[in-house]
């Protein structure tokens, strides 16, 4: 039984992939470091950027102490906030489904985003009131693909009150992007919807579902999901 929606942030709320690549590419490339656009879509899309910088600098076997992977993170982090006020794009449909869902389920955020950059689009986006629970990557130890973020959430719309009975993994539904976090969202125990905005149907076969677009899905498809 439906009883939560837990929505992914970049990828799935804001059209921003193209972005992060983007940044990712200018940091590494401050660095000495190439980044093929190939390279990020295939292999870094769905970690944070902890997880990112971590595993391009492990995969190179160049040193990287929590100083200077903080440094790259703030850089990254300074860069993007230079971006979006210039362009901020929402998928089409996104908007109306958040809205419509909100009237019967509670709705949470689950993504490896730095907080600050979540509430800054959502209010822009004027999205930020429709949701009881935003975890962000500062709120984890382990990012996706690691179910811990999906729990979290969890455990915090459990938490909110007026909440009526405990709610189960079973009872949630995790809308994503990334094969890291379809696979966080299984190992959570939850259903997982994918959407083919990041990636091909073909590479997001571990979902309960793959569409193309959030303007097709409704209420009573995410019921019948998860019955």
């Amino acid at each position: 039984m439906l009883r939560a929606v837990i929505f992914d942030f970049n990828g799935i709320i804001v059209d921003d992939e193209p972005i992060h690549f983007e940044l990712f590419q200018r940091v590494l490339h401050e660095e000495g470091i190439a980044l093929s656009e190939d390279d990020y879509y295939e292999r870094y899309l769905g970690f944070d950027d902890r997880g990112a910088f971590t595993n391009i600098y492990r995969e190179l076997k160049r040193a990287l102490d929590d100083g200077k992977l903080s440094r790259l993170i703030d850089r990254k982090a300074l860069y993007y906030q230079e971006a979006i006020a210039k362009k901020m794009n929402v998928f089409p449909g996104v908007a109306q489904l958040i809205s419509s869902l909100s009237k019967s389920l509670p709705l949470a955020i689950a993504s490896g985003a730095l907080r600050h950059e979540i509430d800054t689009i959502l209010i822009g986006l004027k999205l930020q009131p429709y949701f009881r629970v935003i975890v962000s990557s500062e709120d984890v130890k382990a990012g996706k693909p690691a179910p811990e973020i999906f729990l979290t959430a969890l455990a915090r719309l459990n938490a909110q009150p007026g909440t009526r009975g405990k709610i189960e993994a079973a009872d949630c539904l995790v809308i994503e992007d990334s094969r890291e976090g379809i696979r966080g969202a299984r190992r959570a125990g939850m259903k997982c919807l994918a959407v083919t905005n990041s990636h091909p149907a073909a590479s997001l076969q571990e979902a309960n579902a793959v569409v193309n677009s959030l303007e097709t899905v409704s209420l009573s498809y995410l019921e019948n999901l998860c019955a």
